[in-house]
């Protein structure tokens, strides 16, 4: 951890990287203008602080604490953030504005932004196999409160310029304050799993970085020994996969980025559900019924849920319907109730299937769909676009952000935070590209997102 900033990225792994930070840049910018991201602004705006890091489309600068903590709830505020499909974790939401925060209060580089960030993903997802993510759900426990912490810590205390002994008070403090509770699943309004999945993890990760920057001294060995926090948090702890593979295995490519801003189970059903589409011409007058069936534990994720865009039933409809699926059809609450979309989504089954229980393929999805002309059609993705296996263009990634960040950033901003990202290396202060991604009192109220 000490070393990882003077330490070259392979040329992928920097791509990857650049492509997962401008992706979290997306969700934290459309976020911000979500409810969740609004009662984070008005919640820190309360909380005062020195003016170390900006609030992220806001005009609000604060202490890097409450900036990763606001950051954090925007970047998870709806679906949009990526997801690492084996610990199915979610690491950028919460690893990059934790080392955006510390990075603009220590005017790092770009090169330092992008090596920290690749050192957050590989802690976050590294603690968590070393746990062993089933046995921490089988607990009641929340998987992604327990490994965005650690993620968080990784980045922020590389962005800190820590030395050895640092990184080791800055994991022990870090680790008091791993916590969560997988009762987020009961979360109407993606509030609280907005605080719980990323907000909560950026702010545990600064405070236990800036902690030991200001000389505070802990656990040496908080990692091993007697009442490690391994053995704490796992019955069957797995510590050697902490440093399996480590400098040539980075998780920060194995990530995946989402192509449509809805929970990760319902990534591969859309994709089955609009190449059945693309093949066949789908569409609510000559589709009879719609079967989708995705892994048992993904399906209990999003089976009916509250939220539109973690209700796979719901959203299928809206394809259905559309021919699309949008960032603002994905928030649209007041469609859940509306007559007509419910008698599309009353001809949408979700069937969990043990038989998709694979862990080579741990997020697929099949859709079958009955048409009215009696015939039967059915796709299968074992690896949705986005995943590693299929991994998204530079090109994609890029428009995929400029969707999300132009309504609130305006044309000019959206072009240069593009700009600017891809070529993170050359970046000499990050503190040049702040102004991009924060917004005057005035422009907050010509954001066009609505919900």
């Amino acid at each position: 951890m000490a070393e990882a900033r003077n330490r070259p990225l392979p040329p992928e792994v920097a791509v990857a990287g650049k492509h997962r930070i401008l992706d979290t840049l997306g969700a934290v910018i459309s976020g911000a203008r979500l409810k969740p991201g609004e009662m984070a602004i008005n919640y820190i705006r309360l909380q005062g602080g020195a003016p170390e890091s900006s609030v992220l489309a806001t005009d609000i600068r604060t202490s890097a604490v409450n900036a990763a903590l606001a950051n954090g709830m925007f970047g998870h505020a709806d679906e949009t953030d990526d997801f690492e499909p084996v610990t199915k974790s979610h690491p950028g939401c919460s690893v990059v504005p934790a080392a955006l925060a510390m990075a603009e209060r220590a005017g790092s580089s770009g090169e330092e932004l992008l090596r920290g960030v690749a050192l957050g993903y590989d802690l976050c997802c590294r603690f968590l196999l070393a746990l062993d993510p089933d046995a921490v759900r089988g607990g009641h426990r929340s998987a992604e409160g327990t490994s965005s912490t650690m993620g968080s810590v990784g980045s922020a205390a590389s962005m800190a310029r820590l030395d050895e002994a640092g990184m080791r008070y800055a994991i022990s403090y870090a680790a008091q304050q791993v916590s969560g509770v997988w009762s987020w699943v009961r979360d109407a309004e993606h509030v609280e799993k907005a605080f719980d999945f990323a907000g909560m993890g950026a702010r545990n990760g600064v405070t236990a970085a800036t902690m030991a920057e200001a000389g505070l001294t802990g656990v040496w060995d908080v990692l091993e020994g007697e009442h490690n926090v391994l053995q704490a948090l796992s019955l069957d702890p797995r510590p050697d996969e902490m440093v399996d593979g480590l400098g040539s295995r980075f998780f920060i490519t194995e990530t995946a980025i989402k192509p449509y801003s809805v929970g990760y189970p319902i990534q591969a059903a859309l994709d089955a559900f609009f190449a059945l589409q693309r093949q066949h011409g789908l569409t609510a007058d000559n589709v009879d019924s719609i079967t989708v069936r995705l892994p048992r534990d993904g399906a209990g994720v999003v089976n009916n849920r509250s939220m539109p865009d973690v209700n796979c039933q719901h959203m299928i409809a809206v394809a259905l319907m559309d021919g699309a699926v949008t960032f603002l059809s994905t928030h649209d609450y007041e469609r859940m109730s509306d007559p007509a979309t419910l008698k599309v989504k009353d001809r949408v089954t979700l069937i969990p299937d043990e038989d998709l229980m694979d862990p080579s393929a741990p997020r697929s999805g099949k859709v079958i769909a009955n048409l009215k002309d009696g015939s039967t059609v059915e796709h299968f993705t074992p690896h949705a676009y986005g995943t590693k296996e299929n991994p998204m263009s530079t090109e994609d990634v890029n428009s995929k952000v400029k969707l999300l960040l132009e309504p609130v950033l305006g044309p000019r901003k959206t072009g240069s935070v593009i700009e600017i990202v891809n070529s993170l290396e050359d970046l000499p202060d990050v503190r040049e590209l702040i102004p991009y991604l924060t917004v005057s009192a005035a422009e907050m109220g010509e954001a066009t997102f609505t919900h």
